[in-house]
């Protein structure tokens, strides 16, 4: 079973990544942008388990690991 999860910073928390990311896309003539929030990815790969499970295990994987739960929020999405 394959897994996607998105990890994003929680909405009022400083993102210096994101802010340059902009700042050199508008240097690059990009036009119109007006925001820029970074986040990280994770493509996951389970064996044996059903979608209800493997999304539990995977929020449990979230909070202990792949995600700062203080300052990020992240969602799990079963894609196979």
């Amino acid at each position: 079973m394959k897994a996607r999860v998105i990890v994003t910073l929680k909405n009022g928390v400083l993102d210096p990544q994101g802010q340059a990311i902009e700042g050199s896309l508008e240097g690059l003539g990009f036009a119109g942008v007006q925001s820029v929030r970074q986040g990280k990815v994770f493509d996951v790969e389970l064996s044996g388990a059903d979608s209800v499970t493997a999304k539990a295990e995977l929020e449990r994987m979230c909070e202990k690991l792949l995600a700062n739960t203080v300052i990020e929020n992240y969602a799990v999405e079963i894609i196979d």
